[in-house]
């Protein structure tokens, strides 16, 4: 301990207030331990502030304001303008809404709530420092810790994120105004979700891939709708170039310079750069090996299924425990991470984590793919419906994609899905809840669904694994 420093305990200690943290935290106060959870930042951590929330508004708002001014084949004319302060403004509000509201929920199940930045003296203690002049410094001893601290934008060599002109995600949900041209170097989840935002706000896009295609490792008609969509909204892509670095333009804007794996070299002119090559664990200031914990070769935390480090009481949630990098993983390890510790025979089980992207149209997948069940061992049922066959999709005017359902031709049991079109991020849990329930296609198939909705699709898919879909051909 240092000395000045004030000590305090507890049972269980939780560093980082994100979705793996927080959610950690109030759980394992439900099961009567006392907790302590240190947060440097936010409450909510990236997902709520920079990541998932705030880009879904944006996705949300420029979707509106696309569709009102495309929507001549329904009879609407419209050509909205965009007020993107107002915008910005809007999805603020969101964000301090739910972020207010974790730190209320941590309070009313008992949380005790410390500002400030954690770091490991030993594998019992943590030393917490508080932000601003004078405001110190506390030793807490701990039973248990979960870290919980998440992950951050890679920055590439050649495009700092402190040049004003270089985004990560973060800075382009915050933009003061639509850039003329965006180039995004990257064709992953977050690359396309931006990529598409602005350009139905109105900007020229061009989207920058080292590999051959965008959402790697989604199937190749999974993608090929999205490309397709994002295509006809203008976005422009470059395969098999890697950005190597910028240079400034006459126009007053930027030159993007690129180069292929055989050494040839293009330019493309921007007013932005968003960088979106991934995201990479935040441990840097943890002193993770005071506490006897080592990293892999890319940082992340190594943990069993029950998310126990290398030092059995000290766990790690979300992020920075590697793959999968997704908020709702994260609550479920911080769930699984606090029953533990509270003596339950809690685990993860991986089969059924579903993911999503938010692009235009959406894309939804949960369990195994075709192909992952037959290199399993599996004898392979696959149904398909296309949404152009659904009526409640040409309702909406969105009809591009499908829903694909694999399962054991033998037993008929559900093994996974791959939707994309309209809603798929809220499609798929149908077939997350059958995967761990372990349903089969006829109990899919035999489940009643309104009518018109765009879930008939997936109880079509269904049907049509077993050769008896009524609304298309079977296979």
């Amino acid at each position: 301990m240092v000395v000045g420093d004030i000590s305090t305990g507890t049972e269980v200690l939780v560093i980082g207030a994100g979705p793996g943290g927080y959610v950690a935290a109030i759980r394992a106060a439900q099961k009567g331990l006392d907790v302590t959870l240190v947060e440097k930042d936010a409450y909510g951590g990236a997902c709520l502030n920079r990541g998932c929330i705030p880009s879904k508004a944006l996705i949300t708002a420029s979707g509106l304001a696309h569709e009102a001014g495309t929507a001549e084949e329904m009879g609407i004319h419209a050509d909205p303008a965009v007020d993107l302060a107002r915008m910005i403004e809007w999805k603020e509000g969101v964000v301090d809404r739910l972020t207010g509201g974790v730190e209320k929920l941590c309070k009313a199940n008992g949380v005790n709530l410390i500002e400030g930045a954690a770091s490991f003296v030993d594998d019992q203690t943590v030393r917490v420092a508080h932000g601003g002049d004078g405001q110190g410094s506390e030793s807490i001893e701990f039973e248990h810790a979960i870290v919980a601290t998440g992950s951050r934008p890679v920055e590439i060599p050649g495009f700092s994120f402190a040049d004003e002109h270089v985004w990560n995600s973060a800075a382009a949900l915050s933009a003061e105004s639509v850039p003329d041209r965006l180039v995004v170097g990257g064709g992953g989840y977050i690359g396309m979700e931006l990529a598409t935002v602005y350009a139905k706000l109105g900007a020229d896009v061009t989207v920058v891939e080292m590999l051959e295609d965008v959402l790697d490792p989604y199937e190749d008609d999974v993608k090929r709708v999205v490309r397709k969509r994002a295509e006809d909204l203008g976005i422009e892509f470059s395969f098999g170039e890697g950005a190597t670095g910028w240079s400034e333009a006459s126009d007053g804007g930027y030159l993007v310079h690129t180069e292929t794996e055989a050494g040839e070299e293009s330019t493309y002119p921007a007013d932005r750069v968003l960088v979106a090559v991934g995201r990479e664990p935040v441990t840097d200031g943890l002193d993770l090996e005071r506490a006897g914990i080592e990293t892999d070769d890319r940082g992340f935390i190594e943990t069993d299924d029950r998310t126990r480090s290398a030092v059995e009481h000290v766990h790690a949630v979300g992020d920075v425990a590697g793959e999968p990098m997704l908020a709702h993983a994260a609550s479920k390890e911080g769930i699984v991470a606090a029953e533990t510790i509270a003596g339950e025979p809690a685990a993860l089980d991986q089969r059924a984590i579903p993911a999503a992207v938010f692009t235009d149209p959406e894309i939804g997948t949960v369990g195994m793919t075709e192909t992952d069940a037959e290199e399993a061992g599996f004898d392979v049922a696959v149904g398909e419906m296309p949404f152009n066959a659904s009526g409640r999709a040409l309702t909406t005017g969105h009809t591009d994609g499908f829903v694909r359902i694999v399962a054991d031709a033998d037993e008929g049991f559900v093994l996974g899905a791959q939707i994309v079109g309209p809603e798929a991020s809220e499609l798929i849990a149908e077939v997350g809840l059958a995967i761990e329930m372990g349903a089969t296609l006829e109990d899919v198939a035999a489940t009643v669904h309104t009518h018109p909705t765009l879930s008939e699709a997936v109880m079509e898919a269904a049907e049509n694994a077993q050769g008896q879909a009524i609304h298309t051909l079977n296979r």
